[in-house]
């Protein structure tokens, strides 16, 4: 599989020439100071693709093409929306970048509740507490009818918490559930935000009567329409799975397990829609079977994210190492280096090292921390390599 590292741009701490020299092949990237909805220029798409290529790289997978809101909810304007993303995939396409990372999650591109769970080493790293995410869904948004959606251990959990969280400590979860994981991603709320809270119910209320089965529609819908340039240009669609893989703010959740994935490939049965394998994202999902998923979808997958988690009895989790937790890896590596070998694949949500902790790196997107995992799953792909020839 090629090493690739998402990027996010020139004013990322992170600079390409690092990248080359600890050995990444390819850049995840996108066009991040374009606003959602807004055609990618094929003037801007080639500046970037001829910067990241003058640094001895390429631009392997665009992460993401965001989807307007409007789009998965069904708003007036979505056909315009979709014709939009339509212009730049054939804009994409023009340039030579075929892989095309995107997700379908509302709202929220993805969930955690602390940014820097410390562990015993002094490293830290993504955590995901579901007393405290329920916590901020009733006592910070008033979600009407949120405590429905958990159960009383969590619940009394929750009532602990109102005793003893701050105003600082509520600011704090605010800011790392719909601030921090989504501001630099180009998501619907940015840092600096007036009333960030108010923004989020406003966008939480344009789904209000969209279940499972509508949200699959429109994604249909969606997908179906894009398609046709799919096939011209031979733009690979590789959606990420939901993350966390479980229904959040009584949203539904299309892309969490096998049954899900076999849905969405077949509704739309095009070899140019496709599947991002984020092991990370579905190990977090305590039914799914990480590396019998990828045997079954090896085939459909156009985009690997190496990474793993570590799951609780109370449905917390937390960002695993690399070659532990419930992702198993090694396992996974296998399957593709077998049946799929030349895909792009990143390794994820490394942990924050010592000498990370003070860079103010993007949430999750470390460097050592990535580097030292980027070298374990070097060696393990040495290995499967070596092993798959000698079969």
């Amino acid at each position: 599989m090629e090493k690739t590292w998402r990027w996010f741009g020139k004013k990322d701490k992170i600079q390409l020439n690092m990248l080359r020299q600890i050995g990444v092949e390819g850049i995840v990237s996108a066009l991040h100071d374009t606003l959602n909805g807004e055609v990618w220029d094929l003037k801007a798409i080639n500046d970037y693709k001829s910067y990241i290529e003058s640094h001895g790289l390429r631009w392997s997978v665009v992460e993401s093409l965001p989807v307007s809101e409007a789009i998965k909810y069904g708003g007036e304007d979505r056909d315009s929306l979709i014709e939009n993303y339509i212009t730049s995939l054939e804009n994409l396409g023009k340039a030579g970048i075929t892989t095309v990372c995107y997700n379908f999650m509302p709202v929220l591109d993805w969930a955690r509740t602390d940014l820097f769970h410390e562990w015993e080493d002094g490293s830290s790293s993504l955590y995901f507490d579901k007393a405290k995410f329920a916590y901020f869904e009733i006592h910070i948004l008033k979600r009407e009818g949120a405590e429905n959606d958990y159960n009383p251990q969590i619940l009394q959990k929750v009532e602990e918490l109102k005793n003893t969280l701050t105003e600082k400590d509520n600011n704090a979860l605010i800011d790392s559930v719909i601030v921090k994981t989504q501001g630099f991603v180009n998501g619907n709320i940015k840092e600096g935000d007036d009333n960030p809270v108010a923004i989020f119910k406003n966008l939480l209320a344009l789904y209000d009567g969209i279940d499972k089965n509508q949200l699959r529609q429109n994604m249909k819908y969606f997908l179906e329409k894009i398609m046709p340039v799919c096939e011209k240009w031979n733009i690979q669609m590789c959606v990420h799975p939901d993350d966390p893989p479980f229904s959040l703010l009584g949203l539904p959740r299309i892309v969490t397990n096998e049954e899900d994935i076999d849905w969405l490939l077949k509704a739309v049965d095009n070899p140019h829609n496709g599947l991002t394998f984020c092991a990370g994202s579905l190990s977090a999902n305590l039914q799914n079977d990480v590396p019998e998923l990828a045997q079954k979808f090896a085939h459909r997958t156009k985009f690997v994210h190496l990474r793993s988690t570590n799951v609780f009895e109370n449905g917390d989790f937390i960002e695993a190492h690399h070659l532990g937790g419930r992702g198993k890896l090694i396992e996974v590596i296998r399957v593709f280096e077998k049946e799929n070998p030349d895909l792009p694949m990143r390794i994820d949500h490394g942990r924050l090292l010592t000498e990370d902790i003070d860079k103010g790196y993007n949430p999750g997107y470390s460097f050592l921390g990535r580097m030292l995992a980027l070298g374990q799953i070097e060696g393990v792909m040495a290995a499967v390599q070596s092993e798959l020839q000698k079969n």
